[in-house]
């Protein structure tokens, strides 16, 4: 198993980061992808393999800690790639509700 969890939404309460200039205030650190709960079930392969898939946004991806748990919001593209590419860590932008 990739994630510790699917899922298909947000289960915790809106924080109010919207853009990359907002996250960028949430420094960086190391997760375990095995500790990740998804909150989208269906990626899209074009962006998964796309080599620019990053260009335009953070390069982080972004996750909430919320009740003892840790949501992958953004980035399931390159938490996925990651797997692939048989490495069972990543560096995420993690914000703590």
């Amino acid at each position: 198993m990739i994630f510790k969890a699917v899922g298909d939404s947000r289960p915790y309460p809106d924080h109010g980061l919207e853009t990359t200039k907002d996250w960028s205030n949430v420094p960086p650190r190391v997760v375990q992808l095995g500790e990740l709960i998804t909150t989208k079930s269906t990626l899209d392969l074009r962006g998964l393999l796309a080599d620019d898939s990053t260009f335009y946004g953070d390069l982080f991806p972004h996750c909430v800690e919320w009740e003892g748990e840790l949501y992958l919001e953004d980035g399931l593209h390159r938490a996925l790639r990651a797997a692939l590419q048989q490495r069972p860590v990543l560096h995420a932008r993690v914000l703590v509700l």
